[in-house]
């Protein structure tokens, strides 16, 4: 009797602590063919997910004109920096624009970190991460660069490497430089503190026949980065996004051939889970990056999105 009146207490309490607890998430979003500019989900326990069903900034630079891959952060003032890809090819650079609010931005700006590199294919996927110990904005990319490193059998002009630059107020910037190179074509990669001196790298790796994800590990969240992985995902996967969940982290990713949002589960980075079916992503949703924050900020958001 004593076992079971324990358990209900128990129960209670984590029923408690989840009603009491002041985290959601935002999870930054487009749809195809993502002409129309930034989405946004939002959570308040990590699995189920809400599409706020509104465009929160349209895409108005860069030869196409899109926004793919939006990557977003709160940085230590409250202000959200948002990064994206503006084209398939062409141009040496990513946009880029800030918020208090979610619905009031900053003029669009293009960051050219690859104009130093004429012959760069594409920039794609940038990522942003602020690195809390080094008191900075970390922001890392796929590019090709032909003729560069070694590839596969896909073509020279899909053969990719990350790249990274830092930033501490968004106007002056460090020079790009190489950020990995892991001996094939890689794109998609997010960076994840576990702990102080201690990082995960999920990637994609983008080299036929693979086109999986797979983590790499370092005490630096600008790398070197080391032992890379087998795939924990099927192939025909990419864009993960991760969010931490107390002492587990969930992996979600698009499982672009299935057409629908896979996770994987994690407390290690070396054991893996899926949790599919435990998980819920409105349909249209393409990848982007999940921000925690405080819970009276989304509903404050949202009051604002519904007027």
């Amino acid at each position: 009797m004593l076992f079971f009146k324990r358990n209900i207490f128990l129960g209670a309490l984590v029923l408690l602590f989840t009603a009491c607890s002041n985290k959601a998430y935002l999870f930054t979003s487009f749809h195809e063919p993502a002409t129309d500019g930034l989405r946004m989900l939002y959570s308040y326990d990590g699995y189920t997910w809400i599409d706020t069903d509104t465009v929160l900034l349209k895409p108005a630079i860069g030869n196409q004109k899109v926004m793919r891959d939006p990557s977003m952060v709160q940085g230590p003032d409250g202000i959200y920096h948002l990064v994206w890809t503006t084209s398939w090819r062409g141009d040496n650079g990513f946009g880029y624009a800030s918020s208090k609010d979610l619905l009031h931005w900053s003029e669009q700006k293009m960051l050219p970190v690859m104009q130093h590199e004429p012959s760069t294919v594409n920039v794609w996927a940038p990522e942003l991460f602020y690195d809390d110990e080094g008191k900075q904005f970390i922001m890392i990319w796929a590019s090709c660069i032909p003729g560069r490193f070694e590839k596969g059998i896909e073509s020279d002009s899909n053969n990719h490497r990350m790249y990274v630059t830092t930033t501490r107020d968004f106007k002056s910037f460090t020079p790009a430089q190489l950020f990995l190179d892991p001996g094939f074509s890689v794109i998609d990669a997010v960076i994840v503190k576990k702990a102080k001196a201690d990082y995960v790298l999920v990637l994609k790796d983008n080299t036929r026949p693979e086109r999986n994800l797979k983590v790499a590990f370092s005490d630096s969240p600008l790398g070197p980065w080391r032992n890379v992985s087998a795939p924990f995902t099927d192939n025909f996967t990419e864009g993960p996004s991760v969010v931490k969940l107390g002492k587990e982290l969930l992996i979600y990713y698009d499982s672009y051939q299935k057409k629908i949002y896979d996770a994987h589960s994690t407390t290690d980075f070396i054991n893996f889970k899926s949790i599919t079916g435990k998980v819920k992503v409105p349909e249209g949703h393409k990848h982007g990056t999940i921000v925690p924050v405080k819970k009276k900020d989304v509903k404050k958001f949202l009051k604002q999105v519904s007027k």
